[in-house]
């Protein structure tokens, strides 16, 4: 099969011409496919439904002599803090365990550097005349609306292999108005790279110009693999202390994607200095959150070993998925040298990189055809994709004939925003 770029004219006329027949076709199916986000499907819920009833009336509620039901314990249950702490290396007095969102926990943490400043802060952020933020990209649109919603100038720094330029962000921290990055360190969103061993200790070891530099440690897929076995991660607060940057470090997971979505628990990590700093702010917003879910977790999950195990059963429903994605792209897409992509073992993303001017055209035209996918631009800072050719595909909520029959018309769509552009 010829790529499209070794074509005669004459054979992209007759090319498009039979794309445009199987567009018709699949547009006369009035499709209604969601893929925008990053959800667990039907099938993942229900395999950890068991958590809603985990608990057994009231003496049930009690855990380490502490009544899940009542206040106190701002910085969660003790059981639920050495849970995480297990799951990510760390101690569990590092640990503060939140509510169903790290989302929150992150949007919270940078709203407090604005109002009262961190720990190391000089004064409020407010009151600085400009904060920075370092985003890699392709990278997590949540993030970076945070960084934008509080009127931080952002600053591209671009994905490797082995996660951002270290080279760059070596440079850019040395101006004092950089404030901080964030990171998503295993299974990058949505590249579904793994931050190599050289580039962790690169950022452990980190010299920024500001005191109060953040390292934003988003952990949101640290034991989320679909392929393989679990992978190791190193204790990223460990390697900061070890380098001198011990409060330099916000790790933040979630199991949002281990349990239930809209019902789980989240966990920041930092160290014990920083959390007594920060549990006096928090301390004055809440009293606790919600510690009978957090309890509801530690007796569904009880530990890391079961919890991998959970995570090889959701592995299982995920696995046909991303290789359908992937099998469709190289059987469609590869032979036509139209993109390339990243073949992640963990995460919830496929990030496909069109040629340059095609990814808006083709999420235009899918969107047509009746399947909607995370905008074109959303994985960069201000949702602009300098070449336009970014395209994350979400492949965990529709059933695999769903799945099926939505990359059918991604490939399709994505051929004829290139022929267009061709002829």
């Amino acid at each position: 099969m010829k790529r499209y770029n070794e074509r005669s004219a004459a054979e992209l006329a007759a090319e498009k011409t039979r794309v445009l027949e199987e567009f018709e076709s699949l547009k006369a199916k009035k499709l209604a496919l969601d893929m925008s986000r990053g959800k667990p499907g039907k099938a993942q819920l229900d395999l950890v439904s068991g958590i809603l009833t985990v608990l057994d009336g009231p003496a049930d509620c009690v855990c380490d002599g502490i009544d899940a039901r009542n206040y106190g314990n701002l910085a969660g249950l003790p059981a639920a803090r050495r849970l995480f702490a297990e799951l990510l290396g760390c101690k569990p007095e590092q640990c503060f365990v939140g509510g169903s969102a790290s989302l929150q926990l992150m949007y919270d943490l940078i709203a407090k550097a604005y109002t009262h400043g961190l720990r190391h802060s000089v004064r409020p952020w407010s009151r600085e005349e400009t904060i920075k933020w370092l985003c890699p990209a392709p990278g997590y649109d949540r993030h970076f609306k945070i960084s934008e919603s509080f009127g931080m100038e952002l600053i591209t720094v671009p994905m490797t292999a082995d996660g951002p330029d270290m080279d760059l962000v070596e440079q850019l921290v040395q101006d004092p108005d950089v404030r901080g990055i964030w990171c998503v360190p295993k299974y990058s969103n949505p590249d579904g790279i793994i931050y190599s061993d050289e580039t962790v200790r690169r950022l452990a070891a980190l010299r920024p110009a500001a005191p109060d530099f953040a390292l934003m440690w988003d952990n949101a897929y640290c034991i989320h693999e679909f392929e393989g076995d679990f992978v190791p991660f190193a204790d990223i607060l460990s390697l900061c202390a070890q380098a001198g940057n011990a409060d330099m470090v916000y790790e933040f997971a979630s199991t949002s994607k281990i349990t239930l979505p809209g019902a789980g628990v989240s966990v920041m990590a930092a160290s014990e200095d920083n959390q007594a700093y920060l549990q006096k702010l928090i301390g004055i917003q809440i009293i606790s959150f919600d510690k009978v879910n957090q309890l509801r977790h530690v007796r569904f999950l009880q530990d890391k070993a079961h919890t991998l195990a959970l995570m090889q059963r959701h592995a299982e429903i995920l696995r046909p998925k991303f290789r359908c994605v992937l099998d469709t792209l190289e059987r469609e897409i590869a032979p036509l040298g139209l993109a390339g992509w990243q073949k992640p073992k963990g995460g919830y993303f496929v990030s496909v990189n069109t040629l340059p001017g095609l990814a808006k055209r083709t999420l235009a035209l899918c969107r047509e055809l009746g399947v909607t996918m995370t905008a074109a631009g959303a994985t960069f800072p201000y949702g602009v994709d300098p070449n336009d050719s970014n395209i994350r595909i979400a492949p965990t909520l529709p059933p695999v004939e769903e799945l099926e029959t939505a990359m059918q018309v991604f490939c399709t769509c994505l051929k004829l925003a290139a022929l267009e552009k061709m002829i």
